[in-house]
């Protein structure tokens, strides 16, 4: 059988695997495919999350808006919370607020709940990687890996790839809402150019947004990687609802996992796990910072204080503005998502394109969210690398301690301010007015979570609220500025220094790129935790690969660097062993 649910596992506890992979995410579907293609390879992926297998993905999985799957609960691990806030040193006692982060728990991963954007960062984001230590990471060495991954419906040449697992297609400005074209003819004339190809051009502009999307549906890395044939190699098997309870070791060999489902023993185990649980599953196997490790009464198997630190991800805080009837989508598309901007700050010490932003125009899948357009912009290139994965216990049912630190760089600050006062600027011009009125300061916040669950009560309530904004402009500006802002009003933020740093501070959040917890570097680097390969310095058998590994994090949506990391490990590992 290809397959094995949690259940039923008994019948192969403590078979000798030679790769077992824990968490079938996006790496860990590559890894599982590239892996038991050769077949003297036994391999064994474990996720904690349910099956998506063929014929059998769920809707809100194949959803071209993703908006249905990235705030479900059947696919996140839901209780995970985090503080996003720099944390104040003249406060020590004083800790941020926590936040959900949504993490997916569900094969193929982040993949499965994402805005399935397919971009791969700058050619100087993968020299950087290099420079950190990470050597045979270039741009010259990565872009086979990316071309590997994908099977681009809309450009050829050396810089896609035409026959890969992931189908990569753009939809093009005739498919656009009016919102969105209008948006477009505004960016052109202020200096940002409508460009056809993000994944081939590096200049600043903005492009239709390539995805991982074939035939108006996703396809996650699962869909892509573990497909029928693949599940039928009898070298392979799945083990989904069932999590990793602990690392199995001898001495400093790793000899397999203990998990919900029973004990197996390996040649290999490779932690695929994502940049917070990762780092998590090397704690409490004693693999850390050893002073962290013994106040938590956990030996000390290997003192490794990179491992939890350095945590990263994009900064982001956003626009909003009401979309009138003719403006809007309009169930022309199920994307959301039309157009992606990459642009330059200008702060002093960031180099050009250091900036991102993406234009919604649909914010959620209610009867308000269709009515509601957003400019999302974040810091592409941070500077922040302060946060931090530790743990407040050894118990595996715990989530780690998760603090990303998001602006203790005051740059990355500086440049959502300039950013934000650039793009809440155009909102003044007649013909954005036209499509993208009531302009507001936007945050991800609690309130805006809670409607966006998908419940019967949020339903009935935005559907009533919606006819109501599509009244009077009068009373429309009264109800975004009662119901919908939270803190202050745009002009204020525009005109008071002080205000917009109190709300880029409390609003800023991350955009799920969360990387580089176990980073790669240099054998003299004390702080790298694995080598070009994904092997855990210090240890045997045992390997990390996922975002964790990255020395930084890319000017990309993650999704795409974590898939060709997979490949670049899978194709080191099978021809070290040639």
């Amino acid at each position: 059988m290809a397959h094995h649910p949690g259940n039923d596992a008994g019948g192969f506890a403590m078979e000798q695997w030679d790769h077992i992979i824990v968490g079938g995410g996006s790496a860990g579907s590559v890894l599982a495919n590239r892996l038991s293609a050769d077949p003297s390879r036994r391999v064994l992926l474990i996720e904690a999350g349910e099956d998506t297998p063929p014929g059998k993905v769920p809707p809100e999985v194949l959803d071209s808006f993703p908006g249905k799957a990235y705030l479900n609960p059947r696919f996140l691990w839901s209780e995970l919370r985090v503080t996003t806030e720099a944390m104040s040193h003249n406060r020590p006692g004083e800790r941020p607020r926590l936040r959900r982060y949504e993490q997916a728990r569900v094969l193929g991963g982040g993949s499965a709940i994402n805005g399935q954007l397919a971009n791969r960062g700058l050619p100087e984001d993968y020299a950087e990687w290099e420079e950190r230590g990470a050597q045979g990471w270039g741009w010259a060495d990565v872009l086979p890996f990316f071309r590997r991954v994908e099977a681009d419906q809309d450009f050829g040449g050396e810089l896609h790839g035409t026959d890969g697992p992931i189908g990569v297609r753009r939809v093009f400005q005739d498919q656009w809402a009016e919102h969105a074209r209008v948006y477009s003819e505004v960016l052109s004339r202020t200096g940002l150019p409508y460009l056809p190809d993000q994944n081939g051009c590096f200049e600043d502009g903005h492009f239709p947004v390539p995805i991982s999307n074939v035939n108006d549906q996703r396809v996650t890395a699962a869909m892509g990687y573990l497909t029928a044939e693949v599940r039928a190699r009898p070298n392979l098997r799945l083990l989904t609802g069932t999590q990793v309870t602990s690392l199995a070791f001898t001495g400093r060999r790793c000899t397999g996992v203990t998990t919900t489902a029973g004990d197996f023993a390996a040649r290999e185990v490779i932690l695929s796990s994502g940049a917070i649980h990762s780092p998590a599953h090397l704690l409490r196997a004693g693999i850390g910072p050893a002073a962290q490790l013994r106040n938590l009464g956990i030996p000390v198997l290997l003192d490794a204080p990179g491992v939890g630190q350095r945590l990263m991800d994009h900064p982001s805080i956003a626009v909003a503005s009401f979309i009138p009837p003719h403006a809007r989508i309009n169930g022309r598309s199920a994307r959301h998502i039309f157009l992606v901007l990459r642009f330059s700050s200008g702060v002093p010490g960031a180099p050009g394109g250091d900036m991102g932003a993406t234009l919604s125009s649909k914010s959620a899948w209610h009867a308000v969210g269709d009515q509601i357009g957003t400019m999302n912009m974040w810091v592409n290139k941070t500077f922040s690398e302060a946060g931090t994965v530790t743990l407040s216990t050894s118990d595996w049912r715990a989530h780690p301690d998760v603090d990303f630190n998001l602006l203790s760089d005051r740059r990355d600050l500086e440049r959502l301010m300039v950013s934000f006062r650039r793009f809440a600027a155009l909102h003044a011009l007649p013909e954005l007015q036209a499509v993208a009125s009531d302009a507001f300061a936007a945050s991800y916040s609690d309130k805006v979570r809670a409607v966006a669950d998908m419940t019967v009560k949020n339903r009935l309530t935005t559907a009533i609220l919606a006819k109501l904004l599509d009244g009077p402009a009068a009373l429309r500006r009264k109800l975004i500025d009662s119901l919908i802002v939270e803190g202050d009003s745009l002009p204020t933020l525009m005109q008071d220094d002080d205000a917009l740093e109190a709300f880029v501070r409390k609003a800023a959040v991350g955009v799920w790129h969360a990387s580089c917890t176990c980073r790669m570097g240099a054998e003299d680097d004390p702080m790298a935790v694995t080598d070009t390969q994904g092997r855990v310095r210090g240890v045997e058998g045992l390997r990390v690969c996922d975002a964790s590994i990255f020395p930084v994090v890319p000017r990309a949506n993650t999704n795409f660097p974590v898939m060709m990391a997979a490949e670049k490990v899978a194709a080191a590992m099978l021809e070290g062993s040639k």
